[in-house]
């Protein structure tokens, strides 16, 4: 699956313009997801760059504070701004720079646009207070919110000719983002409690003594706080692993974007494994330097070449 790519010589002054918002929009409001697409090839950036500000007004409009039938509104909206895309209906003049820059990309690139439909409705879940029993729950509402967005982007890079077990690129793309995501709430756990929302499945938190939540910066009393993160790390560092069979199958730009944003959310998981506790106290993130080290070391191939090692191994 490789994508057809245009120079900007062929590119319309609206359709740059366009491309410009949504790449301003990334820097602006991406944090980890930015590192990564920097190191992709300008008409690759520029795709990703249009997923990622189209995936933000979804995301924001479900995180916002809009009463709940006005974003049932605005994601119905939006949902027919999709449509609109992927019938080939948005004109180069659209006053939607984000539904230009999406159009112009889905017609580069072979992007599965119904992923974003998915991710619409895992916002949908949300704005329904849904929560979930058991940890394939869970996974129903990751693979709409993150594993979609990880089938958007492998539309963007493609994989390599001949590269072994490309057929399974979806799948290991599907679940790098349910690794990421995963990460993402245990990441946020006590600011999700603050807003109402739980993503853990009950029956962890049951088996941990946590059902009665995180509103506060300490464990629930005599709860194993630090045993239902740790179980709930040891569950993220699998998908990782799984999910990292990938990166063999990528060009080595597109490889390194993938290993340089996974590598800083396996730098998270680490640090919330040594200090559980900490996502009670606030948001765990890395220092910008860390970041820009985990982007060099994405772009030098060494997970790449760590996957095929270890790929190699298993087959012999």
């Amino acid at each position: 699956m490789i994508g057809s790519v245009e120079s900007s010589a062929n590119m319309s002054a609206p359709v740059l313009a366009a491309y410009s918002y949504c790449e301003t929009v990334t820097g602006q409001q991406a944090r980890n997801f930015a590192y990564g697409i920097r190191l992709l090839p300008t008409p690759k950036r520029r795709a990703m760059s249009a997923l990622y500000a189209f995936s933000r007004r979804v995301d924001d409009i479900g995180d916002g504070v809009l009463a709940d039938d006005v974003k049932v509104a605005r994601l119905d909206e939006t949902r027919a701004v999709l449509a609109r895309i992927q019938d080939g209906a948005v004109d180069e003049d659209d006053t939607d720079p984000v539904a230009v820059a999406l159009a112009d990309a889905a017609r580069r690139f072979p992007i599965p646009l119904g992923g974003l439909d998915e991710l619409i409705d895992g916002v949908q879940m949300d704005l329904r207070g849904e929560t979930y029993e058991t940890w394939d729950d869970l996974k129903v509402y990751c693979r709409c919110v993150a594993g979609a967005i990880g089938r958007l982007s492998l539309g963007v890079f493609g994989t390599e000719p001949g590269a072994r077990g490309a057929e399974h690129a979806p799948e290991y793309a599907d679940t790098l983002g349910l690794a990421l995501q995963l990460t993402n709430i245990l990441r946020d756990v006590r600011e999700d409690a603050e807003g109402g929302r739980t993503y853990l499945p009950a029956d962890d938190l049951a088996k941990f003594g946590c059902s009665a939540g995180f509103n506060g910066p300490t464990p629930p009393e005599g709860s194993d706080f630090a045993g239902l993160v740790h179980f709930e790390v040891r569950r993220a560092r699998a998908l990782f692993a799984e999910g990292y069979r990938l990166l063999p199958m990528l060009d080595r730009r597109s490889g390194a974007c993938v290993a340089a944003m996974a590598g800083i959310y396996r730098r998270l998981l680490d640090r919330i494994e040594r200090d559980p506790e900490a996502v009670l106290r606030g948001r765990v993130s890395l220092p910008g330097r860390e970041k820009a080290y985990v982007a060099v070391r994405g772009l030098s191939g060494l997970d790449t070449r760590h996957v095929t090692r270890r790929t190699v191994r298993r087959r012999a």
